[in-house]
């Protein structure tokens, strides 16, 4: 099947995830897609395949006659589209030769090349968008589609190769795409997640990442009667996004720099709440980060009154880097697979987290692979059919590379 066509196959599956849900996957929907994947799969040649309840697609193909003792290499994508933008009946926008310039998109949206100057660079290749009133899915519609193109010319063209194991998950925008993965039952090695941007990235590094929430208990009286009394909920709120640097947010920093994202804030005088997530690459100013939180709760609290503040702080997943450090071969073979195909590999730390951060802590070194895609989380999200399928022949060069 043609990349373009099997990629557009998948973007017409709405597999938004949920974070309120607490179903397992969050949304039924996803279920859809998994069930059709878990079909493709075995119609494409996959000689093992199983959708687990959890609504885990596991596929396993034995190793080439003579190579059954080489290290078994995994392929893991997933299936859900954030919440942040609508996922459903996405219409896609195919442009073929793009000229490298602004993309005015039928919903009203505009793809600026000032906004993403990297779009100079696509010119004359086929650039996929939406028609602008939902995201397009390629976070990680385009990975799975990556994979199971690779892994259909492998079994097509009978090339030679190891153990190898796919797997496509669910709820990973919402941090649970790992929560019930089996790392045992998957039984590879080693493993790359195809879920980063551009096609020449590889990251084995991700953020160190928790999640905090604020429940602020106020004092409502009479605004007349209110000296020394009222305790508004909402403006205790703002004192304390006040107390965290105005320049550690995601609008200020870049590269290694971490920050305090406000996700979410709502309330009125008498009850308040607030969402955060925490990032950071380096593990000491991670921990500190959370502690400085800690702190600005506790003087609000020595301020207003015991209680007028509760904290509940959740580590979500660690910077994978200490993990895949130790397997240094995972990037170098990355790196020379792009660099065979004519890539220039571009290895950047990863502003966010992958599965591959959770599944390198439960055993499975896992970095991170790019699929050519751009803007993700948005109606401005973008790819192109070339990018992803380089990013498909680098799987089928990391399945030889292995093989050797």
């Amino acid at each position: 099947m043609d990349i373009l066509e099997r990629f557009s196959k998948y973007i017409g599956f709405e597999t938004t995830s949920s974070e309120e849900s607490e179903t397992v996957p969050s949304t039924a929907s996803q279920l859809e897609l998994a069930r059709y994947l878990e079909s493709e799969l075995k119609n494409i040649g996959v000689s093992k395949v199983l959708l687990d309840p959890n609504g885990i697609v596991y596929g396993w193909i034995p190793a080439s006659s003579g190579l059954e003792g080489k290290k078994a290499l995994g392929f893991i994508a997933h299936m859900d589209t954030a919440p942040a933008a609508s996922g459903k009946n996405v219409k896609i926008n195919v442009i073929p030769d793009y000229d490298g310039n602004d993309v005015e998109l039928p919903g009203g949206v505009c793809i600026g090349v000032k906004d993403f100057p990297h779009l100079k660079g696509l010119a004359g290749r086929t650039l996929i968008t939406t028609d602008g009133t939902t995201l397009l899915g390629a976070d990680d519609k385009a990975g799975i589609t990556e994979i199971m193109t690779a892994i259909e010319t492998v079994i097509r063209d009978q090339i030679p190769h190891g153990p190898l194991c796919v797997a496509f998950t669910p709820d990973e925008e919402v941090g649970r795409g790992a929560d019930h993965f089996n790392v045992d039952l998957f039984g590879a090695d080693f493993a790359y997640t195809v879920d980063g941007g551009p096609e020449n990235e590889l990251a084995c590094e991700t953020f160190n990442a928790a999640s905090a929430h604020i429940q602020i208990h106020g004092v409502s009286v009479h605004p007349g009667d209110a000296k020394d009394i009222m305790v508004n909920a909402a403006l205790v709120a703002c004192e304390l996004a006040g107390m965290l640097p105005a320049s550690e947010t995601p609008r200020y920093t870049q590269g290694y720099e971490g920050f305090y994202h406000l996700d979410s804030i709502s309330g009125d005088v008498t009850q308040a709440t607030m969402s955060y997530i925490i990032r950071d690459h380096d593990r000491k100013i991670f921990e500190a980060r959370k502690k400085a939180l800690a702190d600005a709760v506790e003087a609000l609290n020595k301020k207003y009154g015991e209680g007028t503040v509760s904290l509940t702080l959740e580590d979500s997943y660690y910077n994978m880097k200490e993990i895949i450090d130790h397997h240094p071969h995972l990037m170098e073979n990355a790196k020379a697979v792009m660099e065979e195909l004519g890539m220039s590999p571009e290895m950047i730390p990863v502003r966010g987290g992958t599965d591959g951060a959770r599944l390198s802590y439960m055993g499975l070194p896992c970095p991170n692979l790019g699929t050519g895609g751009y803007a993700y989380h948005g109606p401005m999200e973008h790819i192109t059919k070339e990018g992803m399928e380089l990013a498909s022949k680098v799987v089928i060069g990391l399945i030889q590379k292995y093989a050797q």
